[in-house]
């Protein structure tokens, strides 16, 4: 059985948010866990709690058994983008983009 597990709106690009997925796609739960734990990187952090979200649904609303579970998919959608506006030279006015992203981890226990 699938379980998914969405984090919307997190402030960190999805490009960032990519390279800790990366990292933990199809690996079991704990090992996973264990690697975004120890992995600098901010987006690593956001998506720790996302696995460890899916996994605790997987657990508690579907009784599965927490030691069999593995990251099945994991991917992160672009989310909203604010615009920021930062004063150049000459009268002008340059554009920063402070985008967001929909991390998105699917826990399973069927290899």
């Amino acid at each position: 059985m699938d379980v998914r597990s969405t984090a919307k709106t997190v402030r960190v690009t999805p490009r960032k948010a990519r390279l800790a997925l990366d990292m933990i796609r199809g690996k079991s739960v704990e090992e996973a866990l264990a690697i975004l734990q120890f992995t600098p990187n901010n987006a690593a952090h956001e998506v720790y709690k996302v696995v460890k979200s899916a996994a605790a649904n997987a657990t508690h609303n579907h009784q599965l058994n927490a030691d069999a579970l593995y990251v099945k998919q994991c991917y992160a959608d672009e989310g909203i983008v604010m615009k920021r506006f930062m004063p150049r030279a000459k009268g002008n006015a340059a554009q920063i983009l402070k985008r967001t992203s929909h991390i998105t981890v699917v826990v399973s226990d069927e290899r």
